[in-house]
């Protein structure tokens, strides 16, 4: 089969592309940057939000399409008769995210945000949950029965791993730095399901080309919960294992993002919630699936992070609002440049409602 990938170079889509390409089918990757093809993988440059470049793809005809990107939903009604129409099958990455709290097992039929919450000021805003919800709403609505939709919910590999609403550019940076690690225990109390990213391509692979996923939606998720401070446990036993130190912890009472508006809705409408899945459903699909231990797993990719220290570019703002909690200082000579400095001492310094209107400001 030709398939194709949009915007499929992350963790997740690296995975698939090169299961796809093991599978003996032809696989092609938009790509914003210059990359070398490899057998079976053919890199396309361009931009795939440029309509005119993703047109000029789309008409060339595919078996299959998987869709990493992220769209504004007025962007996403525009395209999506394109998508579907040039397309056998369109795999549209949707998120478990969408979900409302549920005391039970989450499956593909419980209840959504967009479809019960009450919040109204939440409703105007274009949160990661609704707007996936919503692009969800458009492709049940096209006419079209080619789309399947599939959930992961927190995924996490060798180049990626969270911790509550942190990436790991948040807290594993500032513990290998000697910082101690910031954490709220109004996340740390509540059960999360953490997925590898390798086992999330593995089911949306095993969907590819079958009949039963066309018109379905699956919660590509592993059955395996734990409790956000198991996970953060897990964490600094590995860190100190690997690294050979132990990382201290400071808690706050509530999470800090929870004093921002652009950074409150993930708290309050995710990570608050106790998030544990039935994944019955994909097994059913795609019965040859099989889940890592979510445990072994982290800790592998972990060590593979502390060994590599593959950090993307660190926010000093947070990284300043972060050291207030823990009452450290960065030092100067961690920062690129002086102007950078000045910033994270103007935010470790500056009264906190000052920061807290600087930012819900900008």
């Amino acid at each position: 089969m030709r398939i194709l990938l949009l915007g499929g170079t992350g963790a997740m889509g690296v995975h698939l592309a090169m299961l796809l390409s093991k599978q003996g089918n032809d696989v092609f990757v938009t790509t914003r940057k210059d990359r070398m093809n490899n057998a079976g993988i053919t890199y396309l440059r361009g931009n795939a939000h440029d309509p005119l470049f993703i047109e000029e793809i789309l008409r060339e005809g595919w078996d299959a399409i998987v869709d990493f990107m992220v769209y504004h939903t007025d962007e996403f009604a525009r395209r999506v008769d394109l998508l579907l129409r040039y397309t056998n099958q369109y795999v549209y990455l949707s998120s478990a995210r969408i979900f409302a709290n549920e005391d039970a097992y989450i499956t593909e039929r419980s209840p959504r945000l967009l479809d019960i919450t009450s919040d109204t000021d939440y409703l105007k805003t274009d949160e990661y949950a609704l707007t996936k919800a919503l692009q969800e709403n458009l492709l049940r609505a096209s006419g079209y029965k080619n789309w399947t939709i599939v959930r992961p919910y927190i995924t996490f590999s060798d180049i990626r791993l969270q911790l509550g609403v942190y990436e790991k550019e948040q807290w594993l940076y500032r513990a290998l730095q000697g910082r101690a690690i910031v954490f709220s225990k109004d996340i740390a109390s509540h059960y999360t399901t953490l997925t590898y990213g390798e086992d999330v391509a593995q089911g949306i692979a095993g969907l590819i080309g079958n009949a039963m996923a066309l018109g379905e939606d699956f919660n590509i998720v592993t059955a395996e919960s734990l409790t956000w401070q198991e996970v953060l446990d897990l964490y600094v036993r590995t860190i100190e294992e690997c690294a050979g130190k132990r990382p201290p912890v400071v808690y706050t009472d509530t999470c800090l993002n929870l004093l921002f508006k652009r950074t409150q809705y993930q708290v309050k409408y995710c990570r608050l919630f106790d998030r544990k899945f039935d994944n019955r459903k994909i097994l059913s699909a795609v019965p040859d699936l099989r889940f890592s231990d979510v445990r072994i797993s982290l800790q592998r990719c972990l060590c593979a992070l502390i060994n590599s220290r593959r950090f993307k570019t660190i926010g000093w703002r947070n990284e300043a609002l972060l050291d207030r909690v823990s009452v450290e200082f960065t030092p100067i000579r961690e920062v690129e440049s002086f102007k950078l400095y000045m910033v994270y001492l103007l935010f470790r310094e500056l009264p906190l409602e000052c920061v807290k209107y600087v930012i819900n400001h900008r």
